[in-house]
């Protein structure tokens, strides 16, 4: 089924990347000086998005298979979407943020949402999230 669902979560994840480079906020000078520091190529790109609640894909398998993986529950802080982050409010902190650039980083190395996201899903559901490398990629970049 991940085969189908790919260009479904691929399509939602450009739509809410879209929608935050509308309305996110820049980075602060101190943000964007970690964001380099964790490897992001194009900081000045980053657009931050305060969400009560992340924005759930339409498509009810999709968001089910999210579910399942343990996306968009309760213990959720932060999602990387290309050069969009989304954090949840009252979550960002510096080692969030960090964690969250180095995976603006990984989609950077990978060229596109559409490249990355095959890759970073497939390895959630080989490994599941803890083991996912790109997850312990991220945490090893988290800056205190």
């Amino acid at each position: 089924r991940l085969a189908f669902l790919i260009p479904h979560a691929i399509t939602w994840a450009e739509t809410v990347a879209a929608e935050v480079a509308e309305t996110g906020i820049v980075l602060t000078a101190t943000q964007l000086a970690d964001a380099k520091t964790v490897g992001v190529q194009q900081p000045e790109k980053i657009r931050i998005l305060m969400v009560e609640q992340f924005p759930l894909p339409e498509d009810a398998e999709l968001r089910a298979v999210a579910e399942q993986l343990g996306f968009f529950d309760a213990n959720m802080a932060g999602l990387t979407l290309g050069h969009a982050i989304l954090i949840r409010q009252g979550c960002l902190t510096r080692p969030l943020l960090s964690h969250e650039c180095r995976h603006v980083q990984q989609f950077e190395q990978a060229g596109s949402i559409a490249a990355f996201l095959p890759m970073y899903l497939s390895s959630i559901i080989l490994v599941g999230y803890e083991n996912c490398p790109f997850e312990q990629d991220a945490r090893m970049y988290e800056l205190l």
